[in-house]
């Protein structure tokens, strides 16, 4: 089946041209041509989003249908929508589709080729195709040439949703048919909704084969040690992966099999806000032609673009193909993990820079997914906010918690993985007093933890979180481990970390069947 045969089969007729699997070059030259965005002195095509500089979760639905209704845990994140709506959306998108150019990527999620989802993303813009070329894994040319699509997305932000009409809560959607296998966006011009939407699809697919989906980077030793990190956006799981010392397997979404650890993507989307080539030089030097920026303003003379320029978002992007990463892992897959990172950016200054987890404390954290919402990050938030999010990735994660943390603790104690809570946020008082943990002190943290120096380390019990702290670190302060030194007004502290502990709890309540042992490993 051609691409105008399967896009009128597809309810889609009478379009312009058809454009499938262009080479980047070609999709930059059409999109400066077609004026979708202007190049940087560094060759990456620079675009804007718009309103929508982040994701909009508020707008994101779920078709609920009798096959899926039991499997989906129902609520404000996996919000519902009727096989109705989601047609009469539908049909007007395509009547809006008719008579324009088309650009169409066929691509792969997920490296394992025992589970990859073979998926088709037709684009009304160049620079999104180009964004999907890169986010995904690109087929060659035998792939092609018997393609067949498990799953289609369709992303036109030129077609809004009339709210009153559609029953959503804007002109902006992101509608997820898991029962027709079909992704349709529009309303938003903001790209991370594509990639997390592939990602949202993958969490519902892989436990169906006792994979356990996961929100996170991961990377690899030169002796073969493989390590996770875990974390919401923002929180350092692009920039902390990307080690000059290790080989880079992804950079926030992997699948776990009994096989190992494989990247769901063939590129990265590192948030560059205040980016520096001294601290983040492997990001800075993969931002180059072929390279899509979001959000960047750029210098009107020498088109240089201003990383520290907060003008239009604190979420500025930068999506690159993975091999622009250089010693990156290809194929992303990697062996079975032998450190997993926790990383949380407390804004009440009150988690230590580092702790070590039992396996019980593990599944307890993963379940709580403390960390801050970074400004920018998510449309209406303009600064840090406390937030817990599950598995770190609550956003994505369409069945219910426990599905996932069954999983990921049945491979923790398999493969018996040391797993750490790294905080990345702030220490010596809440954010607005105290600083942010530096990206030096939390590399030299991370270091310890995956080549097994912390293993030795010797260790206090936190009064009040009940996990393990270590007393020295190599490359960091001692004082700087107990979160309590580092502040003026201890009393102050002591009142803060309560305060966050029965907010650990409060979160917990909302969990059912939960066992013992998991409930005695949070605060105490």
């Amino acid at each position: 089946m051609n691409e105008k045969e399967f896009l009128a089969k597809m309810g889609i007729i009478n379009v312009g041209d058809i454009y499938r699997n262009l080479p980047p070059a070609r999709l930059v030259e059409i999109a400066l041509k077609k004026k979708e965005g202007v190049l940087a002195s560094n060759g990456a095509l620079t675009v804007q989003t718009r309103k929508y500089t982040g994701r909009s979760p508020l707008d994101r639905f779920i078709v609920d249908t009798p096959t899926i209704h039991n499997e989906i845990d129902w609520g404000q994140t996996n919000q519902p929508m009727s096989e109705t709506d989601f047609q009469h959306i539908y049909y007007r998108l395509a009547a809006y589709l008719e008579e324009r150019d088309l650009y169409v990527f066929d691509g792969f999620a997920g490296t394992d080729k025992d589970s990859q989802i073979p998926m088709r993303v037709i684009n009304q813009f160049a620079w999104q195709n180009l964004f999907i070329h890169q986010m995904l894994l690109r087929p060659d040319g035998e792939e092609l040439l018997d393609f067949e699509p498990e799953f289609t997305m369709i992303c036109a932000p030129g077609f809004n949703a009339f709210k009153e009409a559609d029953h959503t809560h804007s002109e902006a959607f992101v509608l997820l048919n898991l029962e027709k296998k079909m992704i349709i966006i529009g309303g938003t011009y903001y790209a991370g909704e594509m990639k997390k939407s592939v990602f949202t699809a993958m969490n519902f697919l892989l436990p169906l084969k006792d994979i356990c989906p996961m929100h996170c980077s991961a990377n690899i030793g030169e002796n073969g040690e493989t390590a996770l990190f875990f974390g919401l956006s923002g929180t350092g799981k692009t920039t902390l992966s990307a080690d000059p010392d290790r080989r880079l397997i992804g950079d926030d979404e992997h699948g776990w099999s009994d096989n190992g650890i494989f990247n769901f993507e063939g590129g990265c989307y590192a948030k560059c806000i205040n980016l520096s080539q001294k601290h983040e030089p492997q990001i800075w030097e993969a931002i180059r032609f072929g390279s899509v920026l979001e959000n960047v303003i750029l210098d009107k003379v020498t088109r240089t673009p201003d990383y520290n320029s907060d003008f239009m978002t604190e979420n500025t992007r930068a999506a690159y193909p993975i091999d622009y990463i250089p010693n990156a892992v290809i194929p992303g897959i990697g062996g079975h993990p032998s450190t997993i990172i926790f990383l949380t950016a407390d804004a009440f200054g009150v988690m230590p820079p580092v702790a070590k987890l039992t396996p019980e404390q593990a599944i307890y954290y993963f379940l709580s997914g403390y960390t801050s919402k970074l400004a920018g990050t998510e449309r209406g938030i303009t600064e840090p906010q406390a937030t817990f999010s599950t598995g770190f990735g609550e956003p994505f994660l369409p069945r219910y918690p426990m599905v996932y943390a069954n999983l990921l603790s049945e491979k923790i104690k398999r493969h018996s993985v040391q797993v750490y809570l790294v905080n990345t946020g702030w220490t010596g008082g809440a954010y607005g007093t105290g600083q942010r943990i530096s990206l030096p002190d939390t590399r030299a943290i991370v270091s310890a933890a995956i080549n097994g120096d912390l293993i030795k380390a010797d260790y206090r019990t936190d009064s009040i979180f009940g996990f393990e702290v270590p007393k020295t670190c190599l490359g960091v302060p001692d004082s700087m481990l107990n979160p309590r030194n580092t502040w003026q007004n201890k009393d102050a502290y002591d009142e803060s970390a309560m305060n966050l502990a029965e907010k650990f709890k409060k979160n917990f309540n909302k969990f059912k069947d939960i066992e013992p042992s998991i409930l005695k490993a949070g605060p105490m």
